[in-house]
């Protein structure tokens, strides 16, 4: 009997080996399925959203007078935290140049860059306010990405609707050139419709049932064309929603007969590693064990009979 190949672990090319306390260091970082991995994530998710609460009550000029001193400790409190959790990831990484390259540790990096470019560069202030750079600050409100399934769910749907949408946002494209240049010979230059661009933009602001209402039309026909477009405009909102909201529901589907799993490789950081699973599906380097406790109930585990 010949027995099934077992894939080989390759050996780690660069960095250091992922055990001891790097490995539990991963295990609560980048493992959401643990306890300690989802109170990290749930903790990290408030800091993000409290910090980004104080950017934006520092804007306000009446607010950052009365109480500038505390924005600026809180800001600095924050920068710590951001600063030692993304030195954290960068440790228990094998690969810590692959993770600072990727689109969240690019991310992670300019949460926290801002404040001390002010502190290493005070000249700036002399140059533009250093508000600006603080605007760099809002990133940290996609780290938020990284923790919330629901936004792997919607980015996986808009993927799978991108050429759909394509192509009805080049029928949309289509449409209000056609009517903008339709409504530059209608209205013409005396009632504000001064070329065909003027004129395409406000169909689009029609269409989009936007309407600042800097150009209106001012004849019959012009305003019977204008009332035809605000109307195509609810039917056409209505298009792009229902094409992703059906891919949503396809999704859905699928994943209530397979169990979502969110185990990571140590290796590629690749997830969706089976629990009974060995090895990596994408570069074969051996999985960490799995503890039951931490296993999502699938279909029929829960003591209903369900899927039986």
């Amino acid at each position: 009997m010949v027995r099934p190949a077992v894939p080989v672990t390759p050996e780690p090319d660069s960095g250091k080996p992922l055990s001891g306390w790097r490995l539990r260091l991963y295990t609560i970082i980048f493992e959401s399925d643990t306890a300690a991995g989802r109170r990290f994530d749930k903790c990290l998710i408030l800091a993000i959203l409290v910090s980004i609460g104080v950017v934006m009550a520092d804007s306000v000029q009446s607010m950052r007078l009365r109480h500038g001193d505390w924005f600026d400790v809180m800001e600095w409190f924050f920068t710590a935290i951001f600063t030692l959790e993304y030195v954290a990831r960068l440790v228990c990484v094998r690969y810590p140049l692959k993770y600072a390259t990727s689109f969240f540790g690019v991310v992670d990096l300019l949460s926290i860059l801002p404040t001390y470019l002010a502190l290493f560069f005070p000249e700036i202030y002399a140059l533009i306010d250093i508000r600006v750079l603080r605007l760099l600050r809002v990133f940290r409100i996609f780290k938020l990405a990284a923790y919330v399934n629901e936004y792997q769910s919607l980015a996986t749907a808009l993927a799978a609707s991108r050429r759909k949408i394509f192509v009805f946002l080049s029928g949309v494209v289509m449409l209000v050139l056609i009517l903008g240049t339709l409504m530059y010979v209608v209205e013409g230059p005396e009632h504000g419709f001064s070329s065909i661009p003027t004129s395409v933009y406000w169909a689009i602001t029609t269409v989009t049932t936007v309407g600042f209402g800097d150009i209106t039309p001012k004849t019959d026909l012009g305003r019977l064309i204008a009332s035809f477009m605000m109307l195509m405009g609810w039917g056409t909102l209505a298009v792009p929603t229902g094409i992703v909201t059906a891919e949503m529901a396809a999704l859905r589907q699928i994943r209530t007969r397979v169990a979502p799993i969110t185990r990571t490789c140590h290796d590629c950081l690749t997830e969706g590693h089976a629990i009974e699973a060995l090895y990596c599906f994408a570069c074969g380097a051996s999985l960490p064990a799995f503890s039951p406790e931490d296993e999502a109930p699938r279909p029929g585990q829960d003591g209903s009979g369900a899927g039986r």
